[in-house]
């Protein structure tokens, strides 16, 4: 009996290597572009031991919980790391960026995420870029969270490695992902003794046997099916056009904040500024005396497929997020998980509007 997703013929080289060409167009970058066979903590991981070592001075900027484990692996990898933590309730700025150079001149690496979709929040990176390349450093973007829902320019904007996935915004596979690399951020690898080779999370030995050989011949066999995914969904997205989607994305993004506003019952946005709000999700503080993990909870009990999820950690008690990237980018699901919400607000004995809550919503998606 034949399948339609096993019995396929193998991915060639030249297949792959036009997926990689895609990528590099939705990025609009020059750099090369390689697509690494996991999910997104392989390239992450692998471009910070690749890039930065016992010589290295690092700024981590930390938005969010995945700002705080890049400092982990900088940390491990043995550089020096000097941490700007702003509150996760807010961005950082350029200024502040500028501030920490100043305090540390010798500073040659910047590690920022983009989007925190586990927060809620989006860095300014175009503006910190610009500081970054005042300072002659090394910029590392994670722009998982936000590809396909807000722009995303390496070349533009500076970065030296830039890092997507595909599993958010752009309703794609978690088990690939891509890393646009720089000319100079490659040369920094070459030198790094302590960077991986003979590793899957070595980038250099991509570069050599594929990059350098003229993208011929694969080093192994690829994820055939994810990599196929992935080229549709870049499919889909060159279709409705990357800024149509974008725009839907942060429409609806503006809708979740003012509706979740209006439905009342103490619910207001975690992320203070709405400039600071990534269009990917929405994180929203519950009233005190209510427990975020517990409210989510019980307003899946009424819809079970709802995109909500209380914060990680700590943020369990106080935080819940609501996700409207890829598959449920759409008005319906903002209704159903504000509708929802109402629901377990008024059961803890909370006044809400569900109608007012879905009059703010219509004004931002119709």
């Amino acid at each position: 009996m034949t399948h339609p997703l096993l019995d396929l013929p193998p991915l060639t080289a030249a297949r792959f290597a036009a997926i990689e060409d895609r990528v590099a167009r939705l990025l609009e970058t020059r750099q090369d572009v390689l697509i690494t066979q996991g999910e997104a903590l392989l390239p992450l991981e692998g471009a910070i031991r690749a890039a930065a070592g016992p010589g290295t001075v690092a700024l981590n900027v930390i938005t969010g919980p995945y700002g705080q484990t890049f400092g982990d692996w900088l940390r491990d990898s043995g550089a020096t790391v000097h941490d700007l933590a702003v509150p996760f309730d807010s961005a950082v700025t350029a200024d502040q960026v500028r501030a920490a150079f100043a305090e540390h001149p010798e500073i040659d690496f910047v590690s920022l995420v983009h989007a925190e979709a586990a927060t809620g929040n989006t860095n300014p990176v175009a503006e910190i870029g610009e500081a970054v390349r005042e300072q002659g450093a090394l910029f590392y973007l994670d722009a998982v969270a936000s590809v396909g829902a807000e722009p995303v320019l390496p070349d533009a904007w500076g970065v030296d490695l830039c890092v997507i996935g595909a599993q958010k915004a752009m309703g794609g596979p978690a088990g690939v992902s891509a890393i646009a690399v720089s000319e100079r951020a490659w040369a920094r690898m070459a030198a790094n003794p302590g960077a991986p080779r003979r590793s899957y999370l070595s980038l250099l030995d991509w570069k050599e046997r594929w990059i350098d050989g003229g993208r011929k011949a694969l080093p192994h066999a690829p994820a055939q099916l994810e990599m196929l995914a992935l080229d549709a969904c870049m499919e889909r997205i060159e279709a409705d056009g990357l800024h149509t989607v974008m725009a839907r994305h942060r429409g609806l993004a503006r809708a979740t904040r003012a509706g979740a506003l209006a439905l009342g019952g103490g619910l207001r946005p975690y992320v203070l500024q709405e400039r600071d709000a990534a269009p990917v999700a929405t994180t929203l503080r519950v009233p005190a005396g209510t427990v975020a993990s517990e409210l989510v909870a019980r307003a899946l009990e009424s819809d079970p497929g709802l995109p909500l999820a209380a914060g990680g950690g700590a943020l369990a008690k106080e935080m819940i997020r609501v996700n409207h990237y890829g598959p449920d980018a759409t008005p319906q699901v903002v209704r159903r998980a504000l509708a929802a919400l109402g629901t377990a607000l008024a059961a803890q004995g909370l006044t809400v509007d569900p109608e007012a809550a879905m009059a703010a919503v219509d004004e931002f998606v119709l």
